[in-house]
């Protein structure tokens, strides 16, 4: 796939015959993705483990965390499309990565002064959580404008295969360093790679920075011209609406993960570690194969096969807990991976086939709030059922509930129409 910038629009957008590892625009942003995968890897890695360990959150606690990293996304990410759309981008995008810098440093900062409090934590969690989503819309907004239409399902995965390059050693390298020198110090690494981060962004074209289309638009009315372009998309709609259900599942199984893996199967830092790296590693594996599985099978068939594989890996979790735990939290990792990651791809690959340019911005972030919406609900749930009832039934239900929402993708369907190959 080649894709290249053009100059005839004022934005960075037209196809060509330049390979994208040779456009300039495109490296950049795939070095961006590397270092905010590094960023965030290390830093969640760091914020559980300093929360359970450092500040003895339980389980609800431990989920509470990751349930409050989602929530901003869940309710901001519509008005941060909105602002997308409206604003200059490249602008946008380099205050969001700097600010990301800061907050994560905090953290060391206070813990080095003995100030470090679970209110700072939690804080922490939601203010970075709100950059990280605006910061995913941008990039979903700015993409099209970078390469063609043609190029966008080479770019998704090549992006993808970027971002979690940079997983695969984040994680391992998040827990060293959280060996060496206990998790807040680690959080130091984090707050640097954000810093990167800004670099890169800071070097894209200054392009980006002019805006499409003038809005006379109201935000609300601007939100609504959004939702219309997803109703207008019924293979969209529901995988959107499919997704939701399957980020429930998966967020509760996700919440409990670092305390059912320390606490119950009793994995050291160096396994649970392993099992994120390894997670990286297949969904790098799955970027390289999206594009020519979705140019073979199609994108909707793609999101089909790859939804209900995804659903089912999730019961590798509660099944580890009766012998074998850091193998078949491995296969977990893999197959979830390598699963989920094709289906992203497609999924958003179609979504930006289906939206007009200066429409990026909306829809990216009202298909981002609908699928966050139900993580910090599946996080908050199964932290206080699992404190009742127990990690492994609430794992069960989780599971099912993930496979569950796969499944409608198979139901018969009325004329739908035919998405782009």
């Amino acid at each position: 796939m080649t894709t290249a910038p053009g100059k005839g629009t004022g934005t960075t957008t037209e196809a060509s015959t330049v390979p994208l590892w040779r456009h300039r625009p495109f490296v950049l942003l795939c070095g961006e993705q590397i270092a905010s995968s590094l960023g965030r890897q290390i830093t969640a890695l760091a914020l559980a483990l300093l929360a359970v360990t450092g500040l003895g959150a339980g389980p609800f606690g431990a989920a509470a965390l990751l349930a409050l990293t989602y929530l901003p996304g869940a309710l901001l990410s519509p008005l941060a499309g909105v602002l997308v759309d409206r604003v200059p981008l490249r602008g946008l995008l380099v205050v969001v990565t700097a600010a990301q810098a800061l907050v994560v440093g905090s953290v060391p900062l206070a813990d080095a002064a003995g100030q470090l409090t679970r209110p700072h934590l939690y804080g922490v969690a939601v203010v970075s959580g709100a950059l990280t989503f605006t910061l995913s819309v941008g990039l979903q907004a700015a993409l099209p404008r970078v390469v063609g239409p043609d190029g966008l399902l080479g770019a998704n995965s090549a992006l993808t295969a970027a971002r979690t390059s940079g997983q695969i050693g984040g994680p391992a390298l998040g827990g060293v360093l959280v060996g060496l020198v206990g998790p807040a110090p680690a959080l130091f690494a984090g707050a640097a790679a954000y810093a990167v981060e800004a670099l890169f962004v800071l070097a894209l074209p200054a392009a980006l920075n002019v805006r499409l289309k003038a809005s006379a638009m109201s935000p609300l009315d601007s939100l609504r011209s959004g939702l219309a372009v997803v109703r207008a998309a019924p293979r969209l709609r529901r995988m959107v609406l499919s997704g939701t259900g399957l980020n429930l599942g998966s967020g509760a199984a996700t919440a409990l993960y670092v305390f059912y893996a320390t606490r119950e199967l009793d994995l050291p830092a160096w396994q649970l570690g392993a099992t994120y790296a390894v997670y990286s590693a297949a969904t790098v594996a799955g970027a390289l194969l999206a594009g020519r599985f979705a140019r073979t099978a199609g994108l909707w068939r793609a999101t089909q096969v790859c939804g209900l594989a995804a659903g089912a890996a999730v019961f590798l979790i509660p099944a580890a807990s009766l012998g074998a735990g850091f193998a078949l939290l491995l296969a977990h990792q893999v197959a979830y991976g390598l699963t989920g990651t094709v289906w992203m791809v497609s999924m958003t690959t179609t979504q930006q086939l289906v939206t007009p340019k200066d429409m990026q911005g909306r829809v990216a972030g009202l298909v981002q709030a609908v699928l966050l919406t139900t993580v910090p609900l599946g996080a908050l749930a199964g932290g206080a059922l699992a404190a009742w009832l127990g990690n492994v039934p609430v794992l069960l239900g989780a599971a099912a509930i993930a496979l569950l929402s796969a499944a409608t993708l198979w139901a018969p369907t009325a004329a739908d129409e035919p998405l782009a190959r």
